[in-house]
């Protein structure tokens, strides 16, 4: 443990707060919160851990911490330095989809519609619904039996919809407000789970219309009362109130937990949430933590009323979350916490085997190559690549992978500029310059392992420009191939050797895939300009042939050889300017 650890953990105070882990560039890693903070960022640093605290521990060269007066000020400070810093050990809530609402417009003559966002504009909001099918269903149903109107703005004459009798056609007719009231009143009653009662009504129109042998008006009312059976009543009543609410559960093993979250809607279980993630702390906490982001980050709606299961902290998630928050003991709403639950455990059980997997193939591999480079855990590599075709259209690319997986957004391509001809030598001297100075000037991460794929001139192009122009001292190797362009060779150290890595290790797959990806990337690229500059013609570098008369140019004669053979005067003759005329008929000439 560093000196400067030491000192620091002997000075935490005996009090709640925050606490930012940070690695060796300064990059917050890991943000916690504790009712005790010398107890708790010191239990990092003593005792045995699993694996992944202890790769976590690894990364950590320095700390800081924040005090707070209370556990809730800490829990909410920790998820506003989560959402500000977006560590790479803490839990993120990545889903940002939101739930499809059934909005009744607050408008002089109203309107349903969907909607995904809430907003405070007298309207009326009915949901969330599973998935906007369900909703577009829910909504068709009331379109059929309440008109109101349809179009967003009122036209000049009836639709079709005031002849199929689904709306009162206020673009040319008076509504009175009583009328919208009653729909208004009604349509809400449905949606607030009281279409039972409508369907009876519904039943008695029939009945009655049949009575009075009024076939076609007793069809449509039964045709609403086969649709209401079909979208109101296909789900099955999980709770015998209407009101909103989520439940949780959750399930942990070996270091890893599972949140389960049923969403219950007017009294029905209409979908569910799942999510897995390490932990590092204790599960009430973990679990709390997710609740806040949950909520806060993921756009999920907040309903009258969570359900947690007994571990929870009940009083810190009720001043957390402002709602109503119950630990059930017995009865209906227990049953759903333990089946939460139990579906929490059941997943993590089927995931765990994939899980282990894929550390295997992603950050134990890291590890791994760290280990045969005898370097610092390569946990952030860029891979450079050059692509032309005999010197003609050069560029480069640059994919990263993080912890073994490939970061997209960071991905860059780059058109050399100040090279002429086919020197893959001095095109890696000029994109490892461009990308560095930009990482220096703006303060960005800067990579534990830079991967070269080419040789030995490229390597050493690239280290010369690094330690030489730049002054950085990043651990640089090569990715050669064999004759069948597949990853053969891993090159490093000074002077360069090949270093022995098995062919059916993980490490080794890991690099093939780095090499695949960026070349798949760099000759992506390449092909994009090349198409561009195919399909340029010796009609592009005469001044005054834009693209429109270009177009007009090629339609009228059929052909290069055509326009070839062509005169001024028939140049003049579609309305180009003599000037331009006589350029063009020299240029084609020569």
């Amino acid at each position: 443990m560093k000196e400067m650890i030491k000192k620091k953990l002997s000075l935490l105070p005996v009090q709640p707060g925050c606490y930012l882990m940070k690695d060796r560039q300064g990059t917050i890693i890991y943000v916690g919160k504790a009712k005790n903070l010398r107890n708790r960022v010191r239990s990092y640093f003593s005792g045995t851990h699993d694996g992944k605290t202890q790769r976590l521990v690894g990364e950590i060269t320095d700390f800081e911490y924040i005090v707070t007066s209370s556990n809730i000020e800490a829990l909410i400070l920790e998820m506003n330095l989560i959402k500000k810093h977006d560590p790479k050990y803490n839990v993120m809530m990545k889903d940002d989809k939101s739930y499809p609402f059934i909005k009744l417009t607050n408008e002089r003559h109203p309107r349903l519609i969907i909607t995904r966002t809430v907003k405070k504009d007298k309207g009326k909001y009915f949901g969330p619904y599973p998935n906007v099918q369900a909703a577009n269903e829910t909504k068709k149903l009331l379109d059929r039996i309440y008109p109101l109107r349809k179009c967003r703005a009122l036209p000049d004459r009836v639709c079709l919809y005031y002849h199929l009798g689904q709306c009162l056609a206020p673009c040319i007719n008076e509504v009175n407000p009583e009328t919208y009231k009653t729909i208004l009143e009604e349509i809400t009653r449905f949606l607030n789970g009281g279409y039972k009662d409508i369907k009876k009504a519904l039943l008695k129109k029939m009945e009655e219309a049949s009575a009075q042998l009024e076939f076609e008006k007793a069809k449509e009312y039964r045709d609403q009362i086969i649709h209401i059976e079909t979208v109101m009543e296909k789900q099955t009543m999980t709770s015998t109130d209407f009101t909103d609410r989520d439940v949780f559960g959750y399930a942990i093993d070996k270091g890893w937990m599972c949140v389960q979250v049923f969403f219950i809607r007017q009294g029905k279980l209409i979908e569910r949430d799942v999510s897995f993630f390490p932990i590092y702390r204790e599960p009430d906490e973990e679990f709390l933590t997710f609740l806040g982001q949950f909520y806060s980050q993921a756009n999920h709606f907040k309903p009258r009323e969570v359900l947690l299961p007994e571990a929870a902290d009940e009083q810190l998630a009720e001043q957390l979350l402002k709602t109503k928050i119950v630990k059930p003991k017995i009865g209906q709403k227990k049953e759903l916490v333990r089946l939460a639950e139990k579906n929490a455990n059941i997943a993590l059980t089927e995931k765990f085997s994939l899980i282990e997997k894929d550390e295997e193939r992603t950050i134990k591999a890291v590890e791994k190559l760290g280990e045969v480079l005898s370097i610092y855990p390569p946990y952030r590599i860029e891979i450079f690549d050059n692509s032309h075709i005999q010197g003609v259209n050069p560029v480069s690319a640059m994919v990263v992978f993080i912890d073994g997986k490939p970061e997209k957004k960071e991905y860059r391509k780059y058109k050399i500029k100040t090279v002429v001809g086919p020197d893959d030598y001095a095109s890696m001297r000029e994109v490892i310059r461009r990308r560095y100075l930009r990482v220096l000037q703006e303060k960005l991460p800067f990579p534990d392992l830079i991967l070269i794929d080419g040789g030995k001139g490229q390597i050493d192009a690239a280290k010369d420009v690094l330690e030489n122009e730049l002054g950085l001292d990043i651990p640089v190797a090569g990715l050669a191939k064999d004759e069948k362009h597949r990853t053969s060779q891993l090159l490093f150290g000074d002077p360069l050797q090949v270093i022995p890595l098995a062919r059916n290790s993980q490490a080794f797959y890991l690099l093939q895939r780095m090499q695949d990806e960026v070349h798949r990337f760099a000759i992506t690229f390449h092909r994009q300009l090349h198409g561009k500059s195919v399909y340029r013609s010796t009609l592009d570098d005469i001044p005054g042939i834009g693209p429109k008369r270009k177009k007009q140019l090629l339609k009228h004669f059929g052909s290069l050889k055509k326009l070839k053979a062509a005169s001024v005067e028939e140049f003049q003759a579609l309305g180009i300017p003599k000037k331009v005329s006589e350029t063009l008929f020299e240029r084609l000439q020569s």
